[in-house]
């Protein structure tokens, strides 16, 4: 699949997964970091969900403690990326200055934006938390998709369709694109994984 040439160069490459809660995010993030480690590809995930247990134990979820998150999840992967890894991070990331500041803090060569895009009611059908159940029944104010917007990408480097394709082929998807557009200049081509 190419994969030799994700490994080559001393720089590594942030894959960014954005999308609703329920979407697909964790369960496709996981499953890309080990099939790279399979190849040897040096990989780590960053989830969001535990992130905000420790690193980020600090923070809420006013606009200004979201904003934050995601600084510090941003940076924390560029780190991992300056080592040499692919770091792969899950977080909803709602609002595009969000995934903007990302790309920035990480550099616009090394930065992989995954759109899963995953119809609101699949994911409250999911609802793997029910988080969806308690954000309908007013416990969750703020909650991305009912009570706070999610804007979806409009020019993501990748977009998945979870309800139509396997957590494998969206993978395999995933993989084909870093080994085409790995050492890439600021160019997008949208893969769309059907």
């Amino acid at each position: 699949m190419g994969l030799k040439s994700v490994k080559t160069g001393t720089s590594g490459v942030v894959v960014w997964f954005t999308g609703m809660s329920g979407a697909g995010k964790s369960t496709i993030a996981r499953a890309l970091v080990d099939r790279l480690q399979t190849f040897a590809v040096p990989a780590t995930m960053l989830d969001g969900d535990v992130l905000r247990l420790g690193l980020n134990s600090d923070l809420g979820f006013s606009e200004a403690e979201r904003t934050e998150n995601l600084r510090r999840v941003a940076h924390v992967a560029a780190l991992f990326c300056q080592e040499g890894f692919v770091a792969v991070t899950a977080t909803i990331s709602p609002d595009p200055e969000h995934r903007a500041n990302a790309r920035r803090i990480v550099g616009e060569n090394r930065f992989v934006e995954v759109f899963v895009d995953t119809p609101l009611d699949v994911c409250e059908k999911r609802d793997p938390k029910g988080l969806y159940k308690r954000a309908r029944r007013g416990e969750i104010p703020q909650f991305t998709g009912i009570g706070s917007p999610y804007h979806s990408p409009q020019r993501p480097d990748i977009t998945l369709y979870t309800q139509r394709a396997s957590v494998d082929s969206c993978v395999d998807g995933i993989i084909e694109y870093l080994a085409r557009v790995h050492h890439m200049s600021a160019s997008h081509d949208d893969q769309r994984v059907a």
